[in-house]
């Protein structure tokens, strides 16, 4: 049973929309992947995560809603989706992705609310980038270090490290792992992941696309959004000499850096967790259908 019947002419134009703005998201990455380049900042979504352009392009309106016509078209091919109540339409299958993907989804709802519900914590400085440098003579990145690596160390120690991300935490350098206040595990991550961690606010588009066709297509496209320009400022933050990419740094080992990286931090928390709990209700308002 579904809730909302779109007429084929209406669920057409939505998908029309949703396709054009994905193109839009990743025509950088892919006329640069034609010619065979990368940039540290904008490629890095499409390689930390593995998901290629394509994903992106198809649209789903959710669980919920059924699309008339949709039976005679491609979409009657797609993984997610059973015939609707009325003749020729389709609707996604949320009961059968939800028997298919049990423990994960599970896992997922479990991060994506205990996230949202959890209070930020701002005192990381994005310091994770700086301790996966330290006292190592091979960055993760082909970008020079603007202060060197003997300033770079000397900013991870004049500070503390306090990554809260098993997904940062995980390419801490052996020397930076003993200065993490904390050891983020893949087991406490539903436990340790909060908002006001950049890594956490760009999972949400992780999240979303292993939901698939759960998640509506806006919302996902949402969340792209929301990890680019995180990525953005994980960047300006990071030790990395980003003024080739005309990308001025954020100092945060000076107290008007700090500062400002706290701004924007909160700021990304506040819509990672709006995303959060609008994927939450369209997906598990639904679910159940």
């Amino acid at each position: 049973m579904s809730d909302r019947l779109l007429a084929e002419e209406e669920w057409r134009a939505l998908a029309e929309t949703h396709t054009t703005r994905a193109d839009a998201l990743t025509a950088g990455h892919r006329d640069r992947a034609s010619r065979g380049e990368k940039h540290p900042i904008e490629d890095f979504l499409f390689t930390y995560y593995s998901y290629k352009p394509a994903i992106m392009r198809r649209w789903h309106p959710g669980p919920g809603v059924e699309l008339a016509g949709a039976a005679a078209t491609d979409r009657a091919q797609w993984r997610g989706y059973i015939p609707g109540d009325e003749d020729g339409s389709l609707r996604v299958d949320a009961i059968g992705l939800e028997s298919a993907r049990t423990q994960q989804h599970a896992l997922i709802e479990r991060i994506l609310t205990s996230t949202a519900d959890r209070a930020p914590r701002f005192g990381c400085f994005g310091l994770h980038e700086w301790a996966m440098v330290y006292r190592d003579d091979r960055p993760r990145h082909d970008v020079p270090l603007r202060l060197g690596s003997a300033g770079t160390d000397a900013v991870v120690e004049a500070h503390e490290l306090r990554c809260t991300h098993i997904d940062a935490f995980r390419f801490f350098t052996p020397d930076a792992v003993p200065r993490n206040e904390l050891i983020p595990t893949r087991e406490t991550q539903p436990e340790m992941d909060q908002p006001g961690c950049l890594h956490a606010g760009m999972d949400v588009y992780k999240w979303a696309i292993k939901l698939g066709p759960l998640v509506p297509g806006h919302l996902l496209l949402d969340a792209f959004e929301l990890a680019r320009d995180i990525r953005l400022l994980d960047m300006r933050a990071s030790p990395y000499d980003l003024t080739s990419w005309g990308e001025a740094p954020i100092r945060i080992e000076s107290p008007d850096g700090k500062a400002e990286y706290v701004r924007q931090q909160r700021v990304f928390a506040d819509r990672s967790n709006a995303l959060r709990r609008a994927i939450v209700t369209a997906w598990r308002g639904h679910s159940a259908v």
